[in-house]
């Protein structure tokens, strides 16, 4: 797999020729205001819940790309009365298989409603198997035992996780969330975005190293092996 960090939440997969691209947030984003969505391909889009933060640009970039867009039943409908014309609904414990690899839709405490006050369903994260590897998106969500279920699903590689604290889970959480998954490779978004979710880069950096893992934060427009 090859990831491509797009700012806060949002980052690319390519698997294969397939391109995935997750809670697409970048125009809103004065962070990210080098990326050109227009560049941007996505075969599907996966929306782990309905705040603006993470589903700003789905419906522009769904538009754009013909992507099917994999989310929760509400998130799912609100977006195909946006104008997305192809849409695949989930929810959390479920799992799909799709010509590139599946989707599992796992528990997040969080809470999701959409850009215009509606109801966004449940918050997930989600698992994406592909070519015998697979990646755990927690989602926005608080340090909860359910990650211990995880690794009971596979063997995790690689884990994107929250660090910036305020709404979700903080650095020193997220160690303990990738001590659940058991998994000691860590890619960190949701952080340094706006001035609650500030971090100290290099004490969370330290705080992963202490516990054996390695903590990634690729510059926005970057794009990692994994």
């Amino acid at each position: 797999m090859r990831l491509t960090f797009y700012g806060h939440s949002c980052f690319g997969l390519e698997i294969g020729g397939t391109h995935i691209l997750v809670d697409p947030f970048i125009t809103p984003n004065e962070k990210a205001a080098g990326i050109d969505i227009a560049s941007i391909k996505a075969d599907y889009i996966l929306v782990s819940h309905g705040h603006a933060d993470h589903v700003a640009d789905c419906v522009a970039i769904a538009q754009q790309t013909g992507a099917t867009v994999i989310g929760s039943f509400e998130v799912c409908n609100w977006l195909h009365s946006k104008g997305v014309a192809k849409i695949h609904q989930m929810n959390t414990g479920g799992v799909k298989a799709f010509e590139w690899g599946s989707v599992r839709c796992t528990n997040a405490l969080h809470s999701s409603s959409m850009p215009d006050g509606t109801y966004g369903g449940n918050p997930m994260g989600f698992i994406i198997s592909a070519g015998g590897q697979n990646l755990y998106y927690s989602g926005d969500t608080a340090l909860t035992l359910d990650m211990q279920l995880i690794p009971r699903w596979g063997k995790v590689n690689f884990s994107v996780l929250p660090i910036g604290d305020n709404f979700t889970m903080g650095y020193e959480d997220a160690v303990e969330a990738a001590r659940m998954v058991q998994c000691t490779t860590v890619v960190g978004v949701h952080y340094d975005t706006f001035p609650p979710i500030i971090i100290d880069r290099e004490q969370a950096k330290k705080a992963f190293a202490d516990a054996g893992i390695q903590l990634l934060l690729p510059a926005i427009g970057e794009t990692i092996d994994i």
